[in-house]
């Protein structure tokens, strides 16, 4: 497991751990198996070219498991106790929790674990670290109030690479299935902009065995959803977040939806953290790679490119709050 950027040292202001928590054991809280199945972004009708672009050709991952029958039971102990810190994405989730990993030491424990992080690399097939923004650590959605709208609209992620996992037993919930489309996110913009979603002849509801098990998913591709409740009841999934380590693939993050989600005091740092990381892994290449050329356009080109993260944050950021973009319910 490579790591991108180490997690902080310091918690930022208003984030206090949780007291008296388990400590986290790899050899006790996870059970880590492969999935059964592997679906690639060209089953979704992504094209060779777009693909080539990305971090992974992979799309999606059937369930496979994570979490021991102890470790099951301490993360929903945990999201439990962290409930009371969620808050509304936009019109997207009624109730979301994010910097958890600066609250809960075992939850940060599983999310930066590395036996995690290299069961993770087999299937993407590509070297990856935790997301190197820890508001994307542990993430986690909670069931609305009312069961008028989906738990979680249409949407693809804000990251490139994660998996979702269930965090309570999907036995026990009527209703609020985790779906994909099996089309493009290109195609889902296009039903949107008709007032459409996702057809349920398109769609795909993998079958989770119980608490603890996830699937890997290319978020930034992927469009999903979890549905509406049939009735009310705890219901609660977690999403981890990966990057790429092959900082010269385009960034496939999207930030800016989140200035109007996440505290402004954790958001705009951890913003800046990770533009400054691609921005200096990019400009450590040139140090080495750029060849001798009286091109000054090759040598202006790549200068940009190798600051392009650091710029269009600093643009992002100077912009203000944004919508939390979606494809409806």
């Amino acid at each position: 497991m490579g790591i991108a950027i180490p997690f902080p040292d310091t918690q930022p202001p208003g984030y206090d751990w949780l007291a008296n928590e388990t400590v986290f054991d790899p050899a006790v809280h996870l059970q880590l198996e492969a999935p059964d199945h592997i679906i690639m972004l060209s089953d979704l009708g992504y094209d060779e070219a777009e693909i080539a672009t990305k971090a992974t050709p992979v799309a999606a991952s059937t369930p496979f498991r994570v979490l021991s029958d102890e470790g099951t039971a301490v993360l929903l102990q945990t999201a439990r106790e962290l409930r009371q810190h969620v808050r509304p994405a936009g019109d997207r989730i009624e109730n979301v929790l994010r910097g958890g990993c600066y609250r809960s030491r075992w939850l940060r424990d599983l999310c930066t674990s590395q036996e995690v992080s290299d069961h993770l690399e087999k299937i993407y097939g590509i070297a990856i670290a935790p997301h190197p923004m820890p508001l994307h650590l542990g993430h986690m959605n909670f069931e609305p109030t009312s069961i008028d709208t989906a738990i979680d609209k249409w949407h693809h992620d804000t990251l490139p690479l994660d998996f979702v996992l269930m965090v309570t037993n999907p036995a026990d919930v009527d209703g609020g299935r985790f779906e994909y489309f099996t089309g493009t996110k290109h195609e889902a913009a296009e039903l949107a902009a008709a007032g459409k979603t996702p057809p349920p002849e398109r769609t795909v509801a993998p079958d989770f065995p119980g608490a603890g098990y996830a699937i890997a998913l290319h978020g930034n591709m992927v469009v999903h959803r979890a549905g509406p409740l049939l009735n009310l009841n705890e219901r609660i999934s977690m999403v981890n977040g990966y990057v790429a380590l092959d900082t010269s693939l385009v960034d496939q993050s999207r930030f800016v939806d989140l200035i109007a989600v996440d505290d402004h005091d954790v958001i705009f740092t951890e913003w800046a953290r990770m533009a400054a990381w691609r921005a200096q892994s990019r400009l450590a290449a040139l140090v080495t790679d750029l060849p001798f050329t009286n091109d000054k356009d090759l040598v202006i080109y790549e200068l940009e490119r190798a600051m392009e993260d650091a710029q269009r944050a600093v643009d992002e950021i100077r912009s203000g709050n944004q919508t939390v973009e979606h494809y409806g319910g």
